[in-house]
Formats: C-alpha cells, sequence, structure tokens
C-alpha cells in the first residue's frame, strides 16, 4: 500500500517517521540538563580562577571584581549569537543570572536601592545585576549615596527619569556633591497590578499606593472600581504590606511586590500610559573602562552671559558627538547659575570624545565627568 504524496513522491507506511515518544524526549532533556550543570560548575570554577589573579595582581590593593563593561560585552555577544527558539531578551536574563552567582561566588556584593522590599527600584536591582547580589533597602535616595559613599553597599540604584513623571531632581542635585561616579544604566517600563487577598475585583473597598501610581492609573479605577476608596501611602510596598492584612484592600504595585508578599494579581497592566518607564542610574566607587558602546553623563556650568551654553554646545556638533539628552537645575552657588547634565553617546576615553572634554574644560568654569558606562541593553 502506498500514500500519495502533494508533491507527487510515493512514500511507503514502513518509510513513514516514527513519531518521538515523550519518554525519549524527556530522557534527552534530562541528559542536557546533565550537561549544563556540569558546564555551569566549570564556568564557576574558571570566575574562581579569574579572583585568585585578580587578587594576586592587586597586591593588597582594593580589587575590581565587578566589570560592568564586560558584562555588557558577554550579554550583546549572547543575543549576536542567540538563534532561537528562546529571545534576546531571555537569553540575556540567563546568562545575566549565571554572571551573577559566578560573581557572587568571588565577592558577595551589597546592592542598595530605594526600598522598602518589593519596590520598582528593588527590582530595577534585581534586573540589573541578577538575584546573587544582596540587595539593602534604603529609606531614601540621599541614604542610597549615603550607603555606597560609606562602603556599606558596593553599588546604589537610583532613579533619575520618569518617562510621564520626568527627571527626578534630587538624584540630579545628589550627582553634584558626591565622589562616587555613574557605573551603569537601566530603562525599565512601569507595569502596575492590582494586587489582593481577595480573588474578585467586586471584593475590593479600598485601592492603597504612591500618590503617583493613583494618579498614573486614575483613569482605569474611574472605569472599573470607580467606588473604592483611594488611598495614598508611602509607596506602593507599603500598600502591598497592608492588603496582606485586609481582604478589602488592594494595592497598586508592581510584580515583584505580589510575588514577595504572597498577592494575588488580580489585573495586570493597568497603568493608563502603556509606555510609562523609568531609567535609573548604577552608582559606585569606580571607573568604567570602555565596553565599545557607551554612554557619558556630563556637569557643565554655562557663563552666565548671551550664548554662553551654546557655546559650550559646539564642540559637541563639531567633533559629531551626540546629545541625547539635556537638564538644568540651580546651582545653589549664585542667583540665576545653573548646571546643566548632559547625556552623549561614547566613553570619555574614546579618541573623538576625550579631545572635546579637553576644549570644554577651557571654555567653562566646571567641567564635571559624572561617569561613563555601558549603554543600557
Amino acid at each position: 500500500m502506498s500514500t500519495e504524496l502533494p508533491d507527487g513522491n510515493d512514500q511507503t507506511d514502513a518509510g513513514k517517521a516514527k513519531p518521538l515518544a515523550l519518554s525519549d524526549i524527556r530522557q534527552e532533556i534530562d541528559s542536557l540538563d546533565l550537561q549544563i550543570q556540569a558546564l555551569l560548575n566549570q564556568r564557576a570554577a574558571a570566575a574562581l580562577k579569574v579572583a585568585a589573579v585578580k587578587l594576586a595582581e592587586a597586591d593588597g590593593k582594593a580589587v575590581d571584581f565587578y566589570r560592568p563593561e564586560r558584562e555588557a560585552q558577554i550579554l550583546k555577544e549572547v543575543a549576536r549569537r542567540n538563534e532561537g527558539p528562546m529571545s534576546d531578551t531571555a537569553v540575556q536574563r540567563i546568562f545575566r543570572e549565571i554572571i551573577s552567582a559566578s560573581l557572587a561566588l568571588e565577592e558577595p556584593m551589597r546592592v542598595a536601592y530605594l526600598g522598602p522590599e518589593g519596590t520598582y527600584s528593588h527590582a530595577a536591582a534585581d534586573r540589573h545585576f541578577g538575584h546573587a547580589v544582596q540587595t539593602v533597602p534604603e529609606a531614601g535616595i540621599a541614604d542610597i549615596f549615603q550607603a555606597v559613599e560609606t562602603g556599606r553597599a558596593r553599588f546604589g540604584v537610583v532613579p533619575v527619569e520618569n518617562s510621564t513623571e520626568g527627571t527626578i531632581n534630587l538624584t540630579l542635585d545628589l550627582l553634584t556633591r558626591t565622589p562616587l561616579r555613574v557605573c551603569g544604566e537601566l530603562s525599565m517600563r512601569i507595569q502596575h497590578c492590582l494586587l489582593s487577598r481577595s480573588e474578585s475585583l467586586a471584593d475590593i473597598e479600598t485601592v492603597h499606593a504612591h500618590p503617583q501610581a493613583l494618579a498614573q492609573c486614575w483613569h482605569w479605577l474611574n472605569a472599573n472600581l470607580p467606588n473604592a476608596e483611594r488611598i495614598s501611602e508611602s509607596s506602593n510596598a507599603e500598600a502591598a504590606r497592608l492588603a496582606i492584612k485586609h481582604p478589602e484592600y488592594a494595592a497598586i504595585a508592581g510584580e515583584i511586590a505580589g510575588e514577595l508578599y504572597g498577592l494575588n494579581s488580580l489585573v495586570s497592566g493597568i497603568e493608563d500610559e502603556r509606555n510609562n518607564t523609568t531609567r535609573f542610574l548604577i552608582i559606585g566607587d569606580q571607573d568604567v573602562p570602555p565596553s565599545g558602546d557607551d554612554a557619558t553623563l556630563l556637569m557643565i556650568a554655562a557663563p552666565h552671559k548671551p550664548g554662553g551654553l551654546r557655546r559650550m554646545l559646539q564642540p559637541l556638533e563639531e567633533a559629531g558627538v551626540s546629545m541625547t539628552r539635556i537638564e538644568s537645575r540651580p546651582s545653589r552657588s549664585a542667583l540665576w547659575e545653573y548646571h546643566f547634565f548632559i547625556d552623549v553617546n561614547g566613553h570619555q576615553d574614546d579618541a573623538n570624545l576625550a579631545p572635546v572634554l579637553d576644549e570644554l574644560r577651557e571654555l567653562t568654569p566646571l567641567l564635571k565627568v559624572l561617569g561613563s558606562y555601558p549603554r543600557a541593553l
């Protein structure tokens, strides 16, 4: 007996490929898992060798085990060579955790963030450094700077800009006074979830959240919980902690808060602005070498006279250096004088940017390079 195929070829029943049994596929997965685990431990052993070499070469001096530029290069190469079926983002997330676990063997690292536990800053710290670091909640942005300056934490994660609320001025002001440098950046979409012990919207009597989160979900709340009272809290994480005790409460917070406090996510993505994104900076006490795809944050004081700022920006234009953002803040040293924070593409040691910085030092009464670091993935 033969079967006529659409292309005209004949295929006998005996020649048909036998479908794989589920047990065979599971056996293949188990075999691959063994290989992956063995390779992970080999990689971890290699990381320990790197640590030993660094310590031997340091001759008693402090060692920078965490290398942001090296990590950025690895993750970009992971995406470049990825052939699927997993997405680039998924594979990068896995490798970030591998790097995080390996680094923890070299140096247990503390990272400060804006607490309490379960905030978006907490999620940003986990996303950037992986889950093997020790995250330390701080009460305010100034406390994060202090934690890193005093050595209580190795790095800090501070919000600097939100796409709907604008610049976080306190972060910029603190950058003018700190000896720390910006070592990295990440942008994270802020996706609000409605969290509760209850399993139904009909049970919700009050909605608790930070005032900004309540404002960012205003239209959704009007349409879906018009009779629920809205109560402002000091943070979304605090709102989630309250919701643990009261089934008639709902909290607006991120997914991490729901997981941390064991709450049901009744609805996710309730923010009115779908592109709501917060940009975070990583602050630390080390300079970061070039990664090949970097950004630099500058602070300059323009002369208080007509055309002063234009003359400060002209060298960037003439050298073909792209400026991606500019923000001003009062200098606090003289009336109506301002500091300008400028993001540019490139590393301060790059051949096209370094001469521009030298020229700016001649033109402006103040130029501070706040840091060069790998651009956000």
